[in-house]
């Protein structure tokens, strides 16, 4: 059975290893202070932006996920980004993953969206076997153009 919960105050000792991992997975550096924005948006209720943790068995914090919810010219109400998701590399393949998306899931039905959507690599191999499963493949190749600060 696994336990996860919404992201509180006294979680950011439990986060921040998972999110440093992340970060890791996908050859990522962040600016200390763009992690600890991140950590002050996840919990201030004003903000469009939520997280949860994944507990396994004995109470361990073995993943997360953040989502957001957004304007959309094609929906009245707001659509929900899954923006992030990691499992602990050790816990991989028990479900955890799927019970992460089913989490995001259940909270962007009670809000009103009409889709949950993500992005991962293409090389990303293992996610894609489990978003298959889950989810629709839609198609779209995402661009992005990098703009100075």
């Amino acid at each position: 059975m696994t336990d996860i919960r919404a992201l509180n105050p006294d979680d950011h000792a439990l986060w921040l290893p998972l999110w440093q991992a992340y970060l890791t997975f996908y050859e990522a550096e962040l600016p200390a202070d763009v992690t600890q924005t991140t950590w002050q948006r996840l919990l201030d209720p004003a903000e469009p932006v939520h997280g949860a943790l994944a507990f396994d068995e004995g109470g361990q914090a073995v993943g997360f996920t953040h989502w957001l919810f957004h304007r959309s010219t094609w929906w009245v109400g707001d659509v929900c980004y899954l923006n992030d998701l990691f499992v602990d590399a050790s816990q991989r393949g028990r479900g955890l993953g799927q019970a992460l998306i089913a989490h995001v899931a259940a909270d962007a039905t009670a809000k009103g969206s009409p889709k949950v959507y993500w992005l991962t690599h293409e090389t990303n191999l293992t996610a894609q076997r489990l978003y298959n499963g889950v989810a629709e493949r839609t198609g779209f190749i995402q661009y992005r153009k990098p703009l100075q600060p």
